[in-house]
């Protein structure tokens, strides 16, 4: 075998790497593509409400962060050629977002924790629904599909040609003023960003991410020594914490009641199509979500209008104080940021039953599944903590249910510099140690 020929072998692999783009040059391939197509507005929210105004159709507004992997297939096609989709798509003004820097958040609250949410607006700023919810950190399945997103289509077009007959009932789509304008405008983030991308610089390091908002709303209050609110730790409820399984393909059709749930005792049964909450029109599981958004932790009677069959109903969903404890925060990216607060940097995870049995443990108990090395994340490390300990008591406290519901103590009950007492055992030993609350 000739030196040239094992020489032109070695070096596949790295031409391979050298190929792949970059994250910046996903970012410049994909405006450019946009760009050239022109079927979609690119970052530029003004024009797109200018055109709206001048020739009467609504808006579609898609935020995406890039470069994302999770969510390109449905991006794609939507972007694309989808057959059902793109003829929907063509009686609205389209308008791509795909950085969150000098975002209107007054205009546009949504669950930051995701990457992909749609807006479907009046020219005027009047908000007709949502689409786009997560509840995984990479499976979207159950959340989205392009069947719902043609169903939200249909029902905004629907809204807009209602429109401004239907204005008092669309009201409660836009939220209260939230604590700063726009993102770049939090502590956290005004020093580093502006509110533009720069396109001539790095442009991935000029982007302000979506769940960078979540993370610096959240730090506001803990910097301020001040408890994070509970709508902040639990933000934008999924239906199924109430035991409300909704199909992704339809507005808001019940799919399934969880049996003990909330829903079960309001009412709700397997076929009910959801047509109104709060007197809200709904067009997605993304509009459930937003009112639930808007209910305060202390509770409130929603009323709901479902149609079951050739009839409607008329149902009162009562969510009691603590209600949205029920929801699992712990896939959210969200999480980490909460994680280095509350936990020292670990990362916990339910004991198996087969450990719950070996070890004779029937109550609160969770296992370090990560325990951080670096920087802030790194306090329960230094603290003495390891992974695969077993946590058995939390604070003086053997209730806790889940790693939720640490993380939520110690952003709401305790504050930076408090330190707080853990039992656990290492190795079948029993051991105390204390974990630092930070900010």
């Amino acid at each position: 075998m000739s030196r040239l020929f094992v020489l032109a072998i070695l070096l596949i692999p790295s031409l391979a790497f050298a190929q792949k783009p970059t994250r910046e040059q996903k970012v410049l391939d994909d405006r450019k593509k946009v760009e050239a197509e022109g079927f979609w507005i690119y970052n530029d929210l003004a024009k797109a409400k200018a055109e709206a105004a001048k020739n009467g159709k609504p808006i579609v507004v898609v935020l995406r962060c890039l470069p994302c992997e999770e969510c390109v297939k449905l991006d794609d096609d939507l972007v694309n050629t989808d057959p059902e989709i793109r003829p929907l798509l063509e009686k609205f003004v389209c308008v791509r977002i795909v950085g969150t820097n000098g975002l209107d958040l007054g205009q546009f609250q949504f669950d930051t924790d995701q990457s992909f949410a749609v807006f479907f607006l009046n020219a005027d700023g009047t908000v007709y629904g949502r689409f786009g919810t997560r509840s995984h950190r990479t499976n979207w399945v159950g959340d989205v599909s392009l069947p719902g997103l043609a169903n939200a289509l249909r029902g905004a077009l629907d809204l807009h040609g209602d429109y401004p007959k239907n204005k008092a009932a669309l009201a409660g789509k836009k939220g209260k003023a939230p604590e700063f304008a726009r993102p770049e405008l939090f502590p956290t983030l005004k020093d580093k960003y502006t509110s533009k991308l720069d396109y001539e610089g790095n442009v991935v390091r000029s982007c302000i991410h979506c769940h960078q908002i979540g993370d610096a709303r959240r730090e506001f209050y803990r910097h301020r020594k001040e408890a994070i609110p509970e709508s902040l730790v639990y933000p934008f409820p999924h239906p199924k914490s109430i035991g409300l399984i909704l199909d992704p393909k339809e507005r808001a059709k019940v799919l399934e009641v969880s049996a003990g749930s909330i829903a079960e005792s309001t009412g709700f049964h397997a076929g009910d199509t959801i047509t109104a909450m709060s007197g809200q029109p709904l067009l997605s599981i993304a509009d459930v979500q937003w009112v639930l958004e808007t209910i305060s932790p202390e509770g409130a009677a929603v009323t709901v209008t479902v149609k079951r069959g050739a009839k409607t109903e008329m149902l009162v969903l009562n969510l009691p104080k603590g209600w949205r404890r029920a929801g699992d925060i712990s896939w959210r990216a969200s999480s980490w940021g909460l994680r280095r607060m509350a936990t020292g940097g670990m990362l916990l995870e339910d004991l198996e039953p087969a450990d719950r049995a070996k070890l004779k443990i029937d109550g609160f108990a969770l296992r370090a599944k990560h325990v951080g090395e670096y920087g802030a994340h790194a306090a329960a490390k230094n603290a003495g903590f390891r992974k695969g300990d077993i946590i058995t008591s939390w604070d003086g406290s053997k209730t806790f249910r889940s790693e939720s519901d640490l993380l939520a103590h110690g952003v709401m009950a305790r504050k930076p510099g408090d330190r707080i007492a853990v039992e656990l055992l290492r190795d079948g030993k029993a051991m105390k140690l204390n974990v630092p609350m930070q900010d």
